[in-house]
């Protein structure tokens, strides 16, 4: 009797010891993951554009003249101001022209002045007068196309600028039209960038153009004036499906140069955007996800649209509420429809955590 009892005791425990066990795996079966909630703020999302510096005024100077290139005045990358002479390409002829009209013009306005004496003491009649003041208007005219060529052979800056590489040297036989050097005006310059239709849209429509960009340069850094976004072209580039914008820099210090390349950097403003960690979402094919705790504590998987994405963030334009208790650990570890245990953290706390983690 003793051994039978002795045998009922223990298989009793052996049977509570397996409820026990698997009353213990049955708890832990069910997981628990830190929640959290969409965020609320003021988000700025800074876009970046390949960019062409010009200056503000870049021309060619070019002889008017043709002639010897007797003197070049100003050096290469000098700056000079309106109205400095640059180069002087050989008068002789020009000035011996001009001597010779002058001498014609001034034997007409003889011819005249005898004629209308002349005239006045009735002698010859008024349309002889008129044929000598019209001669004396014409000897006139060449003076003044005389002194005109003369004056093609000084070439002047007709503005303040810096010179460019000279074409031509001291000596040389330059053509009428020839190049001689490129003048820039580098007191401010004008930043041309593209922008796709698609985010030229986005920025019509929201009001998202900031009329104030940054320009950072080809070593990374950030040039130390701000510009202005000024024009928008009309027409779209058909090949590229980009729309051209045009900025200016002013450039006191003249470390901008004409041909240089940059990138344009556009602040977007985004007002109280809704937010979460992109820890929190994952990809099936070509959409993303998250896991929404339900009222029962099940996950629920929801697809949502990105609008922009900032570091370790994502803003959201829609697919969540903002009270929605989105999963953001042990996103491998589940599935849809599974039971968790919530350990709801607050939305600033795991911002802080994530701003702590990139630092």
């Amino acid at each position: 009797m003793n051994t039978k009892m002795h045998t009922l005791l223990a298989v009793s425990c052996l049977l509570l010891q397996a409820c026990h066990d698997s009353g213990a795996a049955l708890e832990e079966e069910i997981p628990r993951l830190e929640v959290t909630t969409p965020l609320r703020q003021d988000a700025t999302l800074t876009k970046e554009y390949v960019s062409q510096i010009h200056a503000f005024q870049h021309i060619e100077l070019r002889a008017l003249e043709k002639g010897y290139l007797q003197e070049t005045l100003i050096d290469e990358g000098q700056m000079v101001e309106q109205g400095t002479p640059m180069f002087k390409i050989m008068p002789n002829v020009y000035q011996a022209e001009y001597e010779k009209a002058r001498a014609e013009a001034n034997v007409a306005r003889i011819e005249y002045e005898n004629t209308r004496g002349l005239a006045e003491k009735n002698i010859v009649s008024a349309n002889e007068l008129a044929l000598a003041k019209a001669h004396l208007d014409r000897a006139e005219a060449e003076v003044n196309l005389a002194q005109t060529h003369l004056g093609f052979t000084s070439v002047a800056a007709p503005f303040s600028g810096m010179m460019d590489h000279l074409e031509v040297r001291k000596g040389s036989m330059v053509d009428e039209g020839e190049l001689l050097t490129t003048l820039a005006d580098l007191s401010k310059m004008w930043v041309y960038f593209n922008v796709p239709e698609a985010e030229y849209l986005d920025y019509k429509f929201n009001g998202m153009v900031s009329p104030k960009v940054k320009l950072k340069l080809a070593n990374g850094r950030v040039f130390d004036q701000e510009g202005s976004i000024e024009t928008i072209e009309a027409d779209f580039d058909n090949t590229t499906g980009n729309i051209e914008f045009r900025a200016t820099f002013p450039n006191p210090q003249q470390i901008l140069r004409h041909g240089q390349t940059g990138n344009i950097l556009m602040e977007l403003p985004y007002p109280n955007a809704q937010v979460i960690p992109q820890k929190a979402t994952f990809e099936v094919l070509d959409k993303t996800y998250v896991y929404v705790v339900n009222d029962e504590n099940r996950l629920e998987q929801r697809e949502i649209s990105i609008a922009a994405e900032l570091p370790h963030l994502f803003i959201l334009s829609k697919g969540l509420e903002d009270n929605d208790k989105v999963l953001i650990e042990g996103l491998r570890r589940v599935v849809n429809g599974q039971e968790i245990s919530v350990n709801l953290r607050q939305p600033a706390d795991v911002l802080a955590q994530l701003d702590l983690y990139a630092e």
